[in-house]
């Protein structure tokens, strides 16, 4: 099985890049699953049923999201009624959706696990427990899991990542916006990223432009982010497991330059 995973898509610049990338990914790699962490995918913060809409039409197999999902709600009920799209499962109970699902797509079925950290992030419940329960009692069967950890501190996921070690397919950081290089598969078949990237306008500061953020680091007041559509980039991960362990078996990394015709 291989399955690519693309990094937090940011606005209208990130949705461009997947229309005009993601047709020939899937045919050079042979890609089976096709996941994206979307919680930015709408004017750079949140979702929109819409957008999600759009996504879904450009051939995205699942969804995984973090705390900008809860930016826009017209999302809410599509999160409780769309097991494609997902939230992190270690929010309260009575919050909007689910944190994990099963996706199939030709003969082949892939669990998605959305977790969020703590370290440096909005209060929630523990991350490490919650993977741990629904490890436990839903992913009983002899699939492939994959680990979206939508988390702020690498020491968070790093930890995280041994701590499931052997037990989920992959582990990928979201959150930050800028890919690291220490794609690894682990001793127990594992493979992990400490985070994914972003796909999106790459000329500013993780997502947004220059002139609209540098205000906020200056003076320290409130001001209007302004998305980035300058330098457009897809960051990803391929994956590729095997079909009788669920082991990894390889990861690489994808960051690719989007040329605007």
């Amino acid at each position: 099985m291989r399955v690519l995973f693309i990094g937090d898509v940011v606005g209208k610049p990130g949705r461009t890049v997947l229309a005009g990338l993601l047709p020939s990914l899937k045919i050079n790699f042979r890609i089976d699953f096709v996941i994206i962490n979307c919680e930015n995918a709408s004017s750079g913060k949140g979702l929109t049923k819409s957008r999600m809409e759009e996504l879904f039409l450009l051939g995205i197999d699942g969804m995984t999201s973090g705390n900008h999902i809860w930016d826009k709600k017209d999302i809410y009920d599509t999160l409780y009624s769309d097991a494609r799209i997902l939230r992190p499962q270690n929010m309260p109970a009575d919050c909007p959706g689910q944190g994990h699902t099963v996706i199939e797509r030709n003969g082949m079925r892939l669990g998605l696990l959305n977790l969020q950290g703590r370290v440096f992030m909005p209060p929630i419940d523990c991350p490490f427990a919650a993977a741990n329960n629904v490890l436990e009692s839903f992913f009983k069967e002899n699939i492939p899991v994959l680990v979206d950890f939508h988390a702020e501190a690498t020491s968070e996921k790093a930890a995280m990542s041994r701590y499931l070690d052997g037990r989920v397919s992959a582990l990928v950081g979201t959150h930050t916006h800028v890919q690291t290089s220490d794609e690894t598969i682990l001793p127990g078949g594992t493979a992990y990223i400490s985070d994914v990237g972003m796909t999106g306008g790459h000329g500013g500061i993780i997502g947004n432009t220059t002139d609209s953020v540098l205000p906020k680091f200056l003076m320290g007041m409130p001001c209007k982010f302004d998305v980035c559509n300058e330098y457009l980039r897809i960051n990803a991960v391929l994956i590729d497991i095997d079909d009788e362990s669920s082991r990894a078996v390889d990861i690489k990394r994808i960051n690719e330059l989007f040329i605007k015709e």
